[in-house]
């Protein structure tokens, strides 16, 4: 059995502490039992492996998220990267065909498509193990998973069944009805969409060719931009008629505004933050440096990072998107898979950067040709290669990179470095990846050098 994870998102609807690169399945806001701090990704991938240690867990996601994803579940972690965005059928397709034919999953497994970011608890997860193991015993070639609602929401498609058993056939799908409709509906047994699919991988790679025109993985790489933007309901389930639906009455949550997130939350304060004694219903969370002190705040929102500040009652807090957007600010922090790096403050031609480098972790060899860079060593040490050249380096040392050289730093330790950026243009997309051609090479001729030493030495009579 294999779970297909799909991570999307713009970062918008929890700004300032979601960007374009940390969406909101990566802010760690949820307490663990050792006072550390997780995220959705990493609740929802410690859910599944509690509940069923062996099934395969595959994230689809774009380019922008795979750092953060390697991040926080490990380098070891597969991930289907969509070359770019093609909403879910197109992303599933991907991820079906990444795990036929790259991974070797036979086409008789059991398949089940979720989304990373739902706040449930584990019984969530024994119901997708379950409604898998429906697929290998039923004679349907589509099961959903239908959450039994709490209140009439607008912002929920519905599943409306044939009757109330614990699977049902699928009667019909009504996409987020007004709230008098989705009070009859839930009147007539109606289930909402958590956007959770099962099948079989057959189905799946056979109704994609039904659809797309493609030979294999790689073939479908090359077309993907051209594909249409389409969700699975719309390609698929709406239009199957061998469908049923497993009804599940746990808790699931979907926490994609800050009013959904603080009923979640462990905690009303995260960070340097004080609340005097008339505030009320108020969460604040703040990753800056400096205090944050809050007086007769009453069911508000109050979040601070490096990207802004946001002051929101909570329930306008879900209709900010479009402002976000007018802000269009750049991405302050970032989350990689060798640490992460903070704009600590940008001028008309330089930025300073704080890094954290993971111990035993680097950076890619790479170039850029509109800036130079000058690193301060803050703390721990390792080693740098500026055009093949390795040299070793400790806290307290400086070192500079001139515009066009080819570089990269290693952490022998942890270490956090001050980084200045200068250059009449200062972009992330002024980046060229490198492969260590100079110093490998070196590396090579020593080691030969050796060795021809070591086998032609006459032996000392």
């Amino acid at each position: 059995m294999n779970i297909i994870l799909l991570s999307g998102g713009s970062g918008q609807r929890l700004w300032p502490l979601s960007n374009s690169i940390r969406s909101k399945q990566f802010l760690k806001l949820f307490k663990t039992g050792n006072d550390s701090y997780e995220s959705m990704a990493q609740r929802v991938y410690r859910q599944i492996k509690s509940v069923s240690p062996d099934v395969g867990v595959t994230i689809a996601t774009g380019e922008d998220q795979v750092s953060t994803i390697k991040n926080q579940l490990g380098d070891d972690i597969d991930i289907c990267i969509e070359p770019c965005r093609r909403d879910t059928f197109p992303a599933i397709v991907l991820a079906a065909t990444y795990l036929h034919d790259i991974k070797g999953v036979g086409l008789s497994e059991s398949i089940a498509v979720c989304p990373v970011d739902p706040y449930v608890h584990d019984d969530y997860y024994k119901a997708v193990i379950s409604l898998m193991k429906s697929i290998e015993t039923v004679s349907k070639k589509l099961m959903l998973l239908g959450v039994e609602p709490t209140y009439p929401s607008e912002k929920y498609g519905y599943i409306i069944p044939e009757n109330d058993h614990s699977i049902s056939s699928v009667k019909k799908f009504v996409e987020k009805p007004d709230r008098i409709s989705a009070e009859k509906y839930i009147e007539q047994g109606a289930l909402w969409n958590a956007g959770v699919f099962s099948f079989s991988l057959e189905y799946i790679i056979e109704k994609s060719h039904e659809l797309i025109e493609y030979s294999d993985y790689y073939d479908l790489l090359e077309k993907y931009e051209s594909l249409e933007k389409i969700s699975f309901d719309y390609a698929v389930s709406e239009k199957e008629t061998n469908i049923d639906v497993m009804r599940y009455k746990g808790e699931w949550r979907d926490v994609g505004t800050w009013n959904m997130m603080s009923e979640v939350m462990s905690e009303n304060v995260k960070g340097n933050a004080l609340l005097d004694d008339k505030c009320e219903n108020t969460h604040v969370i703040n990753e800056l440096g400096i205090p944050l002190l809050c007086m007769g705040c009453k069911n508000m929102i109050v979040a601070a990072s490096n990207d802004g500040i946001l002051v929101s009652d909570k329930e306008t807090s879900g209709y900010m998107k479009p402002y976000v957007e007018k802000l269009g600010n750049m991405a302050m922090f970032a989350e990689k898979s060798w640490g992460t790096f903070t704009v600590l403050d940008v001028q008309l031609n330089s930025m300073t950067v704080n890094i954290y480098l993971k111990e035993n972790h680097s950076m890619k060899y790479h170039s850029h040709e509109q800036r130079s860079e000058i690193w301060t060593i803050v703390s721990g040490n390792g080693y740098v290669v500026v055009d093949g050249e390795k040299k070793l380096v400790k806290t307290g040392d400086t070192i500079s990179v001139s515009k066009g050289a080819k570089h990269l730093i290693h952490a022998q330790t942890d270490m956090n470095i001050i980084e200045i950026q200068i250059g009449e243009s200062i972009s992330v997309k002024d980046k060229t990846a490198l492969i260590l051609q100079n110093y490998l090479l070196a590396k090579i001729m020593k080691f030969t050098a050796l060795f021809a030493v070591l086998l032609f030495q006459t032996p000392k009579e």
